[in-house]
């Protein structure tokens, strides 16, 4: 997996880099065919202080691309949310490329196999 982790008007700190390494490592857990992950972490020049870290992730698995993005006030809480959105994301992903026949067709050609 290829993890690249880049920041827009702040500084990546070994820490920051860190915490979303360690994070990430349950999406690794979930599902293992992630071949690359781009995270963005920015910090939006607005004139309110209400959700002004952003979060954005962008992972490439086998057969497609996932993209996230979340905000909020404080950024270790918006990489939070960011990794609840992936991994639920991820989970579906898998679900939808999964065989779920698999059982019912070796029950099927177990039983042609017997009979014959």
């Amino acid at each position: 997996m290829n993890l690249t982790i880049s920041g827009h008007h702040l500084e990546v700190t070994p820490a920051l880099r860190e915490y979303v390494t360690s994070k990430l490592e349950r999406i690794t857990r979930h599902f293992d065919q992630v071949v690359d992950v781009k995270v963005l972490l920015t910090v939006e020049k607005q004139k309110e202080k209400e959700k002004r870290q952003r979060a954005e992730c962008n992972v490439h698995v086998k057969g497609s691309d996932l993209f996230v993005e979340s905000t909020h006030s404080d950024l270790y809480a918006a990489v939070d949310e960011l990794v609840d959105k992936l991994d639920r994301m991820v989970v579906r992903h898998k679900d939808r490329t999964q065989d779920h026949h698999a059982g019912v067709r070796r029950a099927t050609l177990q039983a042609a196999s017997t009979a014959a």
